[in-house]
């Protein structure tokens, strides 16, 4: 795809599901990461090193916005690195950075509550699990109870904390890319999602105080019990969809184990 970037620099597409990744590369063999029709919170990220460092920003003639980030040599983390302190520690970056929730605002970062999480659950949902006995239940119960948060107290939420959206350079510094699923959330909502995937159970309170560095309350590990709940309908949900019913069956039974557990009348 022509860009009509300066005389020198080639464009060659690095793959991904979207389509938009781009290496671009000079005749001195400099190198920069190339994004089509990114969000423009980019800047913001990049600021607080976030992100690698954004270089420029260009319009094309079709409509297009690219942004060129430095390109660094390095690896996703790894599923075992993802308990890592490193890692909670540039969350706490992120939910804690008053700079990081006035830019989201300012470039129209929407707020993302527990209803619409809801909503997103229920939007296109198959018959067969809208049916399906205990996804009913559970669906309901989440209705029923959903977390309480001030919109003030919401923070700046990644939203895909999938190992592969961490980038350890060859220096050793850590970020964390792939900002297209960012919104103003219930930090509670990036933790249980991380945690889930990643840190035993047994290990829940000792990360979050430990690493993340967080009072652990009754009000909190609601929260993140409800987002826990929430994410396995919405992958059940992805995974039904998609025809992967090996999967979609184990987190029904994982969505078991933790349903049963529940005190319905709390």
């Amino acid at each position: 795809m022509d860009f009509r970037l300066d005389n020198g620099w080639q464009i060659r597409p690095i793959g991904g599901s979207t389509g938009m990744a781009y290496m671009g590369i000079n005749e001195e063999q400099q190198k920069l990461f190339i994004k089509r029709n990114t969000s423009p919170f980019l800047a913001a990220l990049s600021l607080e090193k976030i992100t690698p460092r954004l270089v420029w920003t260009k319009h094309t003639s079709t409509g297009d916005t690219l942004t060129a980030q430095e390109w660094l040599n390095g690896r996703c983390l790894k599923r075992e690195e993802m308990k890592d302190p490193v890692v909670a520690k540039l969350i706490a970056r992120v939910h804690h950075s008053a700079l990081l929730k006035k830019m989201l605002r300012q470039v129209g970062g929407i707020y993302l509550s527990p209803a619409d999480l809801l909503s997103n659950y229920f939007r296109g949902l198959s018959s067969d699990l809208r049916h399906h006995p205990l996804l009913k239940q559970v669906a309901n119960f989440l209705r029923a109870n959903q977390p309480i948060l001030n919109f003030r107290h919401y923070q700046v939420s990644h939203g895909d904390l999938n190992h592969k959206n961490w980038l350890l350079s060859d220096s050793g510094r850590l970020y964390l890319v792939d900002w297209e699923s960012a919104a103003l959330a219930d930090p509670a909502l990036d933790l249980s999602m991380l945690m889930r995937q990643y840190v035993p159970r047994q290990d829940w309170q000792d990360w979050l105080i430990n690493k993340y560095q967080i009072r652990v309350d009754r009000q909190l590990e609601k929260r993140l019990q409800w987002y826990e709940m929430l994410q396995l309908l919405l992958e059940i949900k992805d995974f039904h969809q998609r025809g992967r019913f090996f999967e979609m069956n184990r987190n029904i039974l994982d969505l078991a184990k933790i349903f049963e557990k529940i005190d319905l009348n709390q």
